[in-house]
């Protein structure tokens, strides 16, 4: 599980437990018990769980109160304690559904076996007004067999999400995976929540012929490469997929060209370099690459003014649009955009960190031998997807550094670097 984000608060283990603990009433302004709760994701001891458990416990309906039990009930399940299985046991109970949906995830991540737990959580698809996805994941994944009749009705849901976890999950739990071509169309859904969710349920059913139609999913890279990474391991381990079958997709991932994505957003008309540029900070990156597509079509002269503008005022602070404008710089190849990508690859806040990668593929496409010395020690930063992007910069500049990787302790990388070797 990838923690950079989680340890932001500056509490120790005992302040967040006494945070915690206190009455909701007596809660100061500048403390918060929803941030101690969800700060003691870094301490997976019994003293933090206990804590937790007390706040699971706590049914002040006040909605301070509920939201502050639904986060412990998420972070029990990110600890998988499994000493509080009962407790989140009897939160499927709750009336509230957000608190059921928690608690429905938490028992999976923990995992259980009890025959009455799991029934406890298939009678909850008999129950209205429920988030019904949440259940049929938790089913399939525990592999709950006696569900699968109750699952198979939400296979024609109208919401698109429910649907492909229902389809999903029949194919799971049956062993037949032709249905599985149904989510893959959910890829090119218009609704960015419904395209990241089947994303997310193609991992989950080990689909590898979804690798590539992933790839050319117009969702952030952040999720496709998530999902490429996933299947790449869970493939090579079962002998289902080599390197050279996952490499086109991975890599056309992380150069992330809008061209090489199929977009589901169209304009009726052209609009103007200003629409455009504002479209970057969109949270659909579906809207994001078509903009980026259609800067490049229509105003590659005019754009890298406009995109040092919007850097300037903006997206200098805004992790999204930095990643585009970033990105497009790169494209145009905008040689007096050097000293801005040397500042992302160097980029030290966690947020930033895709824009670090996209900084090194713009500044393989710069051409600027410049860079080689930046890129360098990029090959032996603490995330693979930028050693991978920066294998593929310097060996765009014709740097071939990144064969001393040949014993890097990722396959993935190792296996770049063999590839690299072998076309030396």
């Amino acid at each position: 599980m990838d923690k950079r984000f989680f340890n932001f608060f500056n509490l120790s283990e005992t302040e967040a437990i006494d945070l915690l603990d206190t009455p909701q009433s007596q809660i100061g302004p500048e403390d918060s018990r929803y941030i101690a709760a969800a700060h003691l994701v870094n301490f997976p001891t019994a003293l933090a769980i206990q804590a937790l458990i007390r706040a699971v416990d706590n049914t002040d309906p006040g909605l301070d109160n509920r939201i502050v039990r639904r986060k412990s009930i998420e972070t029990l399940g990110r600890l998988r304690a499994t000493q509080a299985l009962p407790t989140i046991h009897a939160c499927l109970a709750d009336p509230d559904p957000y608190t059921v949906e928690n608690a429905v995830w938490a028992l999976g991540e923990i995992g259980s076996r009890d025959p009455a737990l799991l029934e406890d959580v298939a009678q909850l698809l008999e129950r209205p007004k429920q988030l019904y996805r949440a259940i049929i994941h938790t089913l399939s994944k525990l592999g709950y067999q006696p569900a699968l009749a109750r699952i198979q009705r939400f296979t024609e849901a109208e919401d698109s999400p429910v649907r492909s976890a229902a389809i999903t999950a029949v194919c799971r739990l049956t062993q037949d995976y032709t249905a599985m071509v149904k989510v893959v169309g959910l890829l090119q859904h218009r609704e960015v929540f419904t395209r990241r969710l089947c994303i997310q349920d193609l991992m989950d059913a080990q689909y590898y012929p979804a690798l590539n139609p992933i790839a050319r999913c117009p969702v952030s890279l952040v999720f496709r490469l998530r999902a490429i990474r996933h299947l790449s391991d869970q493939g090579l381990a079962a002998g289902a997929l080599t390197f050279a079958e996952i490499q086109p997709a991975l890599e056309q991932t992380l150069r992330d060209h809008p061209q090489d994505l199929d977009l589901v957003h169209r304009y009726d008309t052209l609009p103007s370099l200003g629409v455009l540029i504002q479209t970057l900070y969109e949270t659909d990156f579906g809207r994001c690459y078509l903009a980026a597509h259609t800067i490049l079509a229509h105003y590659s002269e005019a754009a890298p003014e406009a995109l040092f503008a919007t850097y300037e005022e903006e997206a200098y602070c805004d992790y999204g649009a930095h990643f585009h404008v970033v990105k497009l710089m790169g494209w145009l190849k905008h040689a007096p955009a050097y000293d801005l990508l040397i500042e992302a690859l160097h980029h030290p806040q966690p947020q930033f960190q895709k824009s670090r990668a996209a900084a090194a593929i713009a500044l393989g496409e710069l051409g600027d031998q410049r860079a080689i010395p930046h890129l360098l020690p990029c090959l032996e930063a603490g995330n693979w997807e930028l050693r991978y992007a920066a294998i593929m910069a310097l060996e765009q500049l014709g740097d071939r550094s990144g064969v001393q990787l040949l014993h890097d302790p990722d396959w993935l990388i190792q296996a770049k670097a063999r590839d690299l070797a072998q076309h030396s």
